[in-house]
């Protein structure tokens, strides 16, 4: 007997059109729901390193740090940390004057920092002081060129500490000198007294790679174990 030949109908072959439909919409789901998280995870992951280099140089910045009188090391007016310190490419390269603030670029509050070439007189280094204060508030063109942004922010705050107790701001109480002998040229006062230790606060906005309120405290190393 010849057995008969039979071929799909109409209805298995739609059957199986709509099975391997429903299949692919399933994997596509899964791959993309992959590659979603993937992003996310890389996203997350560039922002911290971008932040944990930042807070590395804002530690740099300050363990570097140098009074020249009149002038303190770090001073704060609520808007812009400036912070002289000496270079560390080469010796005799001069000081540098860097600043950090926060600011809004295209709607975003982002943390910044600024660097000054090379200063090799006190005469640079006021103009470099008025400079760092220009750029926090209406940098031009030539003044963004020194500029990093670091992370985006909602706001951040920084304390000062001293003799045992935290306070705002970091205006410096400089030391008595003493004065001058009648006809003769005054001397150039002493550099204020350098605070123990400095406290950043930087809140992060919600809903970014990153978030939260993030403290980050720096203590002098002369310090001893008792403070």
């Amino acid at each position: 007997m010849r057995a008969s030949n039979r071929g799909f109908t109409l209805i298995e072959l739609l059957v199986a059109l709509a099975i391997l439909a429903l299949m692919a919409l399933v994997s596509w789901r899964g791959l993309d729901a992959m590659t979603r998280a993937h992003s996310h995870i890389q996203e997350r992951g560039d922002a911290l390193l971008t932040l944990q280099a930042g807070l590395a140089q804002w530690a740099a910045d300050l363990d570097a740090q140098v009074a020249l009188a009149p002038n303190p090391a770090l001073d704060w007016d609520g808007n812009t940390l400036r912070i002289t310190r000496y270079s560390t490419q080469a010796p005799g390269a001069g000081l540098l004057l860097v600043a950090w603030t926060v600011r809004s670029d295209k709607g975003v509050n982002q943390w910044l920092r600024w660097q000054s070439p090379p200063l090799t007189t006190r005469a640079a280094l006021q103009v470099a002081r008025t400079q760092a204060s220009q750029w926090a508030r209406n940098p031009g063109d030539a003044q963004r060129q020194f500029e990093v942004a670091i992370t985006p922010v909602e706001q951040w705050s920084v304390l000062t500490h001293r003799n045992g107790a935290w306070a705002v701001g970091a205006t410096a109480t400089p030391s008595t000198a003493p004065t001058p002998a009648s006809g003769a040229s005054a001397p150039i006062p002493p550099a204020p007294a350098p605070f123990d230790a400095v406290r950043l606060v930087l809140t992060l906005p919600p809903g970014s790679a990153l978030g939260g309120t993030l403290t980050r405290d720096w203590m002098r190393g002369t310090l001893g174990p008792g403070r």
